[in-house]
């Protein structure tokens, strides 16, 4: 699978529950939606993803990606019900990094 390396980055990242290198596959102004929710900026998203990250402990197996959509389907498997679930990744890239991302199942 050919993935850009801002959504290479952010898997790895995400494997090692690392937020801080989470939040830098992200632009300064940068906006993720989630579970209804939007964060907003470096700041707020690695707070959400640190968060998450205790609570959850997902960890995501890319399975496909469509380059002119700019989605990532991702098996994540981790400490939630149902676990583990295809969840799809709506990328906005800019630059090299992530402008907006919006998980949806």
């Amino acid at each position: 699978m050919n993935l850009p390396n801002v959504i290479i980055d952010l898997t790895k990242a995400q494997n090692s529950f690392d937020s801080m290198a989470y939040a830098n596959c992200f632009t300064e102004n940068a906006t993720v939606f989630d579970e209804g929710k939007n964060h907003n900026g470096k700041t707020e998203i690695q707070q959400w993803i640190k968060k998450a990250n205790e609570e959850y402990q997902a960890v995501m197996k890319p399975v496909e990606y469509l380059a002119k959509e700019e989605v990532l389907k991702a098996e994540v498997s981790g400490n939630f019900p149902g676990s583990p679930i295809v969840l799809s990744y709506h990328f906005k890239l800019k630059d090299g990094l992530i402008e907006s991302l919006k998980i949806t199942g």
